[in-house]
């Protein structure tokens, strides 16, 4: 019998906060390699601060509405919980290679690519 793997459901917050971290991941400002031993992690090194309503994320500016779950501790362990971040997350951000990968299909609908 071959075991199919449960699907990874997120909510709206969580699923606006993983792609926020998925960006963060990819900018050199923000992140760099966890070097845990896990091949693939990414260690959050600076998060966002809003201004405004508004905040930016790499190239991106997001509403601050749409960035609240980084705030979020529900979010985080919901995210900790299904393997997407590390469990130490309130002592470092580690994105694993699984929340890396994930693919959430937000990153255009609410990701604005910013001049300023």
């Amino acid at each position: 019998m071959i075991l199919e793997k449960k699907r990874i459901k997120l909510n709206s917050l969580q699923s606006k906060t993983l792609v926020l971290l998925q960006v963060l991941a990819r900018d050199p400002d923000s992140a760099s390699p966890a070097g845990n031993g896990n091949e693939g992690d990414i260690r959050i090194t600076r998060l966002p601060h809003a201004h405004g309503h508004h905040m930016h994320v790499g190239d991106y500016v997001v509403s601050s509405r749409d960035a609240s779950g980084l705030n979020n501790k529900s979010v985080w362990t919901a995210l900790s919980r299904k393997g997407l971040v590390r469990e130490n997350w309130e002592q470092e951000i580690i994105l694993t290679k699984q929340g890396l990968d994930f693919v959430t299909g937000l990153g255009d609908k609410f990701l604005t690519a910013t001049d300023h």
